[in-house]
């Protein structure tokens, strides 16, 4: 029975399964559509809809636009020496968020940047969230590579540009200096800065998660190289003017000093310098007064140097000649209450006499016979009382006070030097112009700028004051030691005293010499200023004091420059073979020079 009821029972029936397994199949195509559904939209979503958003936010991780770095132009000297030039450099930097996320490598860092590890972290916590932090400026690539050899991570390097000036103190207050990021800051590189600068390139590149650059992508914009700059400036010439007026000033005691040289012809300027000077190389250990171009910058009383420009103003006024008497006895007299004096009783001088012994009496007295207004008009004409053009930042005009204010003592103090204020570049291009005839250049530190200049002066005017200025360099002259053996001489020397409040002081004087040569084709004229010479008791007149920095650096210069003595000169002028221009010479041997790319490019801005 119970067996028969076992066989009875019903087994399932197969076809009421199959509903149930289709509606699971269809359940997980469904599901499987759904989410190829979503998967098809979301990517839609990234691809279409997000893509410009997405693709910005990858760019701004890992793509950067980074500087390409150009050198500047180098500054050479009239004859192609480089005074100037740019050297590559490393500057080391770090991303703070990665540097910090290994802390225990600062203190290695510090070690090998000679740094503090607690000022490193402290720097690097104050830029947390950026990505740039500069560890060190300016290495040499040696040591800098030395400190990335630790592969420390998030630290990187990027190439950077170092000014070297080879001549250093020497040519520091014409150049001037650039500052970190090679701009210039004073002198020439600033006042060339966009000539000499260039432009830097940039380009796109994609950097990994620490920094590195993993791929340059394009170049944005092309880099400019700075421009190359050709100076006037004979670096021969500036040590030697240089060493001459250090020495000068050491030995005197002085305060300070400048020198000017230029070419009459041209007005170029071949040498400028200033003591006390700086190291352009490390300027940190300078303080500012040492970086101020005193020639250009500083005004000083010039004492009897102005006494040709009184004597060309009497000859314009044609009342007076060369040969004119002036009684100067007994050696002083009196104008509005106030006396007049000169070192000696002179007596009874011609004008060109007032020149020879520097007679304030004889200068006093025929400024009482000029106008306030020709005198005013002459000095302007010759440059004084404005800035002489040259271009140098900071250039002062110097100080003449106006004709309505002067009385008769004032015409008379301003005729040898006193009332009025000029600088040492002011002083050389007056001069100069008296050198070139009456023909007045504006000054400039460039070689070859275009520079015909103006006539101010009549030309039989100024050679009549050229005449007068030899005779200072004579034995009778307030300027022997001013003498250059072979090679005459024209020279103006001033000695003045030092304005303090209240007055003048009695123990503090300006020496100054303005010197011309050679005098029969005048080349060079130079001024040289030493400042409150005499101070402790020494020698203070400018024959004493200047005149032989004068001698001392034009008898260099002279060589230099292959100028032939006057004696050579006349014994080639009677034989059968000239010798070659002192300025042939000189400018083929500065064409050789020059580098190719420099000529190409031009020396003028």
């Amino acid at each position: 029975m119970k067996l028969r009821r076992a066989r009875d029972t019903p087994s399932p029936n197969p076809r009421r399964q199959h509903p149930d397994t289709r509606r699971r199949l269809t359940l997980v195509v469904g599901v499987l559509a759904i989410a190829g559904l979503g998967l098809v939209a979301r990517a839609v979503d990234l691809q279409v809809v997000h893509q410009k958003f997405l693709q910005q936010q990858g760019d701004a991780r890992f793509l950067r636009n980074v500087p390409i770095p150009v050198s500047r132009g180098a500054i050479y000297d009239r004859n192609g020496v480089p005074l100037a030039v740019s050297t590559p450099m490393l500057s080391l930097w770090a991303n703070p968020d990665v540097l910090l996320a290994h802390t225990g490598r600062i203190p290695e860092l510090a070690k090998a940047l000679g740094v503090n590890a607690i000022d490193l972290s402290r720097k690097l916590e104050q830029r947390n969230g950026h990505e740039f932090v500069y560890l060190r400026r300016l290495m040499t690539p040696s040591a800098a590579k030395a400190v990335l050899a630790l592969d420390i991570p998030g630290v990187n390097s990027l190439r950077e540009y170092k000014r070297y000036y080879p001549d250093g103190a020497a040519t520091a207050h014409v150049l001037g200096f650039t500052n970190i990021d090679d701009h210039g800051q004073a002198g020439l590189e600033l006042a060339y800065d966009g000539w000499l600068a260039g432009k830097p390139g940039e380009k796109r590149v994609i950097r990994d998660r620490l920094g590195r650059v993993v791929e340059n992508v394009e170049q944005l914009h092309a880099p400019v190289p700075g421009h190359d700059l050709t100076l006037s400036i004979d670096s021969r010439i500036q040590y030697l003017a240089y060493s001459a007026l250090l020495g000068a000033v050491n030995k005197r005691h002085a305060a300070s000093g400048s020198m000017v040289i230029m070419d009459p012809r041209n007005g170029e300027i071949i040498a400028m310098v200033n003591v006390p000077s700086f190291n352009p190389n490390d300027i940190n250990g300078s303080q500012p007064d040492q970086r101020r171009n005193r020639a250009v910058t500083d005004v000083t009383e010039p004492g009897s140097t102005m006494k040709p420009f009184t004597i060309t103003t009497a000859l314009e006024s044609g009342q007076w000649t060369p040969a004119t008497m002036i009684d100067t006895s007994p050696g002083w007299f009196t104008i509005d209450g106030h006396t007049v004096r000169d070192d000696s009783d002179n007596g009874r001088i011609d004008l060109s006499q007032v020149i020879t012994y520097s007679s304030n009496v004889g200068a006093s007295k025929i400024s009482l016979t000029l106008t306030a207004q020709q005198m005013s008009k002459v000095l302007h004409a010759f440059g004084f009382g404005a800035s002489t053009g040259s271009g140098f930042p900071g250039e002062v005009g110097g100080y003449i006070p106006p004709p309505r204010t002067w009385g008769d003592f004032v015409k008379a103090t301003i005729a040898f030097g006193y009332g009025l204020n000029v600088t040492a570049l002011q002083l050389a291009d007056a001069y100069s112009t008296i050198a070139d005839g009456g023909i007045k250049h504006t000054p400039t530190f460039i070689k070859g700028d275009d520079n015909p200049g103006v006539r101010v002066e009549p030309e039989k005017y100024a050679s009549e004051v050229m005449a007068m200025l030899r005779t200072v360099v004579t034995p009778k002259g307030t300027a022997p030691q001013a003498a250059i053996a072979d090679y005459p001489v024209a020279g103006k020397t001033g000695t003045a005293h030092l304005a303090i409040p209240g007055g003048y002081s009695r123990t503090r004087y300006a020496a100054l010499f303005c010197g011309i040569v050679p005098a029969s084709d005048p080349r060079l004229v130079a001024v040289v200023i030493v400042r409150d010479a005499g101070g402790h008791g020494g020698e203070y007149f400018g024959g004493l004091v200047s005149a032989p920095v004068f001698r001392e650096v034009m008898t260099g210069a002279l060589r230099l420059l292959d100028v032939p003595p006057d004696n050579v000169q006349q014994w080639y002028a009677g034989g059968p073979v000239a010798p070659a221009p002192a300025a042939t010479v000189g400018a083929t041997a500065a064409t050789a020079r020059v580098p190719a790319k420099q000529a190409a490019a031009g020396a003028t801005p």
